[in-house]
């Protein structure tokens, strides 16, 4: 059992910059992968970016939906418990309540390959 639960959102106007953090308890060792994804409203839920959390999977790079490379940055810091998400440059289609989850079995980019899931947090980019 992984309980997550995001922070960090609110409104921003484009070009602007924030950060989104991921606190994680529970069973954290059994991690293998924490992600961050988003739903606008009215769409589906989409992947955005990945990083494995315990080994071997940390050994593995970050990945990121073409959509979000060299804007966004996610990172993890283990002794903390806490994965971010780091955005920057951005823009009004980044708007949507974003989500940290986790997967025991290494995740890929798909909804359905992780186990747990935070509350979300939104993010708005408007001016």
């Amino acid at each position: 059992q992984v309980q997550l639960v995001e922070s960090g959102g609110g409104l921003v106007q484009p070009g602007g910059s924030l950060r989104l953090s991921c606190a994680a308890s529970g069973r954290t060792f059994s991690t293998a992968t924490m992600g961050w994804f988003r739903q606008a409203l009215g769409k589906a839920r989409d992947f955005v970016a990945r990083i494995g959390w315990t080994w071997p999977y940390t050994g593995g790079v970050p990945y990121y939906v073409d959509s979000v490379k060299g804007r966004f940055t996610i990172s993890r810091d283990n002794a903390r418990n806490t994965v971010y998400l780091q955005m920057n440059s951005l823009k009004p289609e980044d708007t949507a309540v974003y989500y940290c989850a986790a997967t025991t079995t290494g995740g890929g980019s798909s909804w359905y390959d992780y186990n747990y899931w935070g509350q979300g947090t939104q993010v708005t980019v408007s001016s």
